[in-house]
């Protein structure tokens, strides 16, 4: 079992990978909820959390499927270094600023875009890149799941840490910690040693690829329906972190600890997810788990919408952690086996564009609900939109199987 699920650390490249990204990512998520803190230390403001929010994933929704050409057509590795190399750049200005005294709201949302700018180009290229580092589909699953368990180890560490250094020396220097942190994942990149890489061979101009590339996820049934999901999930559910801050002090009556325990909680609930994705054998089965752990996740929003107690929201953010990251992962390892190789990039942008597209609304939603109906109202909607969405998804399974049966015995995965 513990072989199995690590097996993807068995190709090199994926190595280096897992050792710089585990580092780098937690300076990620160090930021994310530095930043969040910061703006409403700011300004006490929910309706602006969900505009900074906005304004660093809005770019991934227009840009996102001009990003999935390009990245067909580039060498990965190269746009995941140039990427790297500017985030790192965005992080130390932003480190710089409020070091000194002089962040505002206004440049924390311009920093916050440019981020999002990084982004539209960055994912897309990260996961398509993952089977270049598996060397083919055989433990690419293993290899997303691990990817999972890495990011939501630095969810669970990231902003406890972070917690503890706002509280002690503030906010800045997160911030720095991780503009340095590239550099980890930096140095993997160039460490690696990567054959065949293959870019798009099309000779079509980009609103040629544009096209090709939106019609077959339009009328691919299993990505559109995986997608549609994925988007609806994006949209009610995972804005209730712009919220966070709130429940930790008017909600909770806590602090910046209060804050990165709630996240923690919800990264080992993350982890778990992720490990017991990592010590599946196969993909098969998987889209039955995809609308199960959607609902899960929209049921543990709605208990903690209504928690008032401490630690019984640390075990209801464990939950949320639980079903958000299966069903993210689940949705991942499906759409990545089945997708074609010349449209991996393409497709994986619509990917990234239903999750960072359609969340930046849902995060604006949230902020402008909040003043409305409290908190834990907002998250309550939030919580029965997502499980509307997996009961949906549950009723198109019946027209799924016989489409998606075909492809895994092609591809070896069903006799």
């Amino acid at each position: 079992m513990k072989i199995n699920a690590l097996r993807a650390l068995g190709h090199r490249n994926f190595r280096l990978f897992f050792c710089g990204q585990s580092l780098s990512l937690i300076g990620t998520w160090m930021t994310r909820l530095a930043t969040s803190w910061l703006v409403y230390r700011l300004t006490g403001s929910s309706f602006l959390l969900g505009v900074v929010t906005f304004a660093g994933q809005i770019p991934t929704f227009f840009l996102g499927p001009v990003a999935g050409v390009w990245v067909d057509r580039w060498d990965r590795r190269r746009v995941l270094l140039i990427t790297q190399v500017l985030a790192a750049v965005q992080s130390l200005m932003l480190a710089g600023l409020t070091l000194s005294g002089r962040i505002t709201i206004p440049e924390i949302v311009c920093l916050s875009i440019l981020q999002g700018l990084i982004n539209a180009f960055d994912m897309p290229a990260r996961q398509s890149f993952l089977v270049r580092m598996v060397d083919g589909r055989t433990d690419l699953s293993n290899a997303i799941a691990l990817n999972s368990t890495m990011v939501n180890g630095a969810r669970l560490m990231g902003p406890a840490l972070a917690g503890i250094i706002i509280a002690a020396v503030g906010e800045g220097y997160c911030f720095l910690i991780d503009g340095l942190s590239y550099l980890a994942v930096i140095a993997s990149l160039l460490a690696m040693k990567i054959k065949g890489e293959a870019v798009s061979k099309s000779a079509g101009s980009m609103l040629v690829q544009l096209k090709e590339g939106w019609s077959y996820v339009s009328s691919f049934a299993p990505i559109r329906t995986v997608l549609l999901l994925f988007a609806i999930v994006s949209f009610m559910g995972v804005p209730y972190t712009v919220l966070m801050p709130v429940f930790a002090t008017k909600i909770l009556h806590g602090g910046p600890h209060t804050l990165g325990f709630l996240m923690g909680a919800a990264g080992v609930g993350s982890i778990i997810a992720a490990l017991s994705l990592a010590a599946r054998k196969s993909v098969r089965g998987l889209y039955r788990v995809i609308p199960a752990v959607a609902a899960l996740f929209g049921g543990g929003l709605i208990a903690f919408s209504f928690s008032r107690n401490y630690w019984l929201s640390l075990v209801l953010m464990g939950v949320t952690g639980f079903g958000m990251i299966q069903f993210a992962a689940a949705s991942n390892t499906v759409i990545q086996t089945i997708v074609e190789e010349d449209k991996r990039g393409r497709v994986m942008s619509y990917y990234m564009m239903a999750y960072m597209g359609a969340s930046p609304f849902g995060s604006l939603l949230a902020g402008s609900l909040a003043p409305v109906i409290g908190a834990p109202g907002t998250v309550l909607l939030c919580g029965i939109g997502c499980v509307a969405g997996g009961v949906w998804f549950w009723f198109q399974l019946p027209k799924l199987r016989p489409v998606i049966r075909p492809i895994y015995q092609q591809l070896g995965l069903r006799p």
